[in-house]
């Protein structure tokens, strides 16, 4: 693989990292400015939804750029974001921060896969993909937990400094290592939005939505799932977040490979699997050594869905797949809301901490139906 990919892999490392540590750091965040665990919790869905709407428009407003240059801009604001974050006086600033950041990431990602694809032959576009984003995925096994400790050591202000340092790497990494891939001829913003007339893209970015929810349906609520059900105590939740952080990685580079054999069978095969272990989950929640054995399989199938289902989009988008990528980012993240929301229903209405379980698997099985859609779709076209 290209060492470009690894200065990609850098900066995803980065951006991982700013989006999830916050989870560690609400009891501080929320001492210092004077608000409640639940408001500092905001930090975490303003996040989610910088992500989803900020990603696309920022890729249009970059589109007569070349894709590396799109890729250091996005690295400057992401340090920006997390400069004035490191910063901020008060809560209001740290969220603007924060929301900085978030546009960076949807776009970086769905610009950086196009990249990723680019830099190698058409039989490894979703390993290169699975190796950017493995990046993203080394953030929950590294980034995070070294950050949390950072945090609570030393003040949540020197996380933010450290991922500032990272950014500044990352965007080393692509200056020096990321060649400057030319402009696609007929392009532009017409041409990437005309992409949108294509159902397949939508189906695409539909699977995304509902083939990637079951995982967030499950993680957002992980700590009471051990605590109130299997009877953990709560410090073994971050060890065991960290082995759940294992299977991602393993998981991502998995669906790369399969990706790069067959796309659809790779989606089929991967939700199909994600959605059988979400009632795993929920079957073996009071067995301790079941459930981590359970949880960390869940890992493996939650990341093995992203390479396949990004180089899905790819194809559905072919030949003005920038803005759609970025899209799907976005697609990502809703989907994350859309679990995480629909499973604190279950929960709010008194089914207990296994609900979210079994709400993933529902939310798995819409992801199945959108993705035999879409290959029905993709099969009708194919003579033509």
């Amino acid at each position: 693989m290209p060492l470009a990919l690894f200065a990609l892999a850098i900066s995803a490392f980065g951006i991982g990292t700013t989006e999830f540590i916050i989870n560690g750091l609400l009891p501080e965040l929320a001492d210092d400015f004077g608000v409640t665990i639940p408001a500092a919790g905001l930090l975490v869905s303003g996040y989610a939804l910088g992500v989803a709407v900020g990603g696309p428009p920022l890729t249009m407003l970059g589109g007569r750029l070349s894709r590396k240059t799109m890729l250091l801009a996005l690295m400057v604001l992401f340090v920006a974001g997390n400069l004035l974050s490191a910063l901020a006086p008060s809560y209001g600033v740290l969220m603007i921060g924060r929301f900085l950041a978030a546009f960076a990431h949807g776009a970086y990602f769905g610009v950086g896969s196009v990249v990723a694809a680019d830099l190698v032959g058409p039989r490894r576009r979703a390993s290169a993909i699975a190796l950017m984003f493995t990046g993203l995925t080394l953030a929950n096994v590294l980034g995070v937990p070294l950050g949390t400790w950072i945090g609570q050591a030393f003040g949540w202000r020197a996380t933010f400094w450290v991922v500032v340092a990272i950014g500044v790497v990352g965007f080393a990494g692509v200056l020096a290592l990321v060649p400057r891939q030319p402009r696609p001829s007929g392009g532009g913003l017409l041409h990437e939005l005309a992409t949108f007339r294509k159902a397949g893209v939508w189906l695409a970015l539909a699977m995304t939505v509902f083939g990637f929810a079951p995982v967030f349906a499950v993680i957002t609520f992980i700590a009471p799932i051990m605590t109130g059900v299997g009877g953990f105590s709560p410090g073994t939740v971050p060890v065991v977040m960290a082995v759940f952080g294992v299977g991602l990685v393993v998981g991502n580079l998995i669906g790369g490979r399969l990706a790069d054999r067959a796309v659809m069978p790779a989606i089929y095969g991967s939700v199909a699997l994600l959605t059988l272990l979400a009632v795993v989950v929920a079957l073996v929640s009071a067995s301790q050594i079941a459930f981590v054995v359970a949880i960390t399989l869940f890992g493996v199938a939650a990341f093995a869905t992203v390479p396949p289902l990004q180089t899905r989009v790819l194809d559905a988008a072919a030949g003005a797949p920038t803005l759609a990528s970025a899209a799907n980012i976005g697609a990502f993240n809703l989907g994350n809301a859309i679990g995480s929301f629909a499973a604190g229903l279950t929960i709010d209405a008194g089914l207990g901490y296994t609900a979210p379980a079994w709400t993933a698997a529902l939310l798995g099985l819409i992801g199945l139906a959108a993705a035999a859609l879409a290959g029905t779709q993709s099969r009708r076209l194919a003579p033509a």
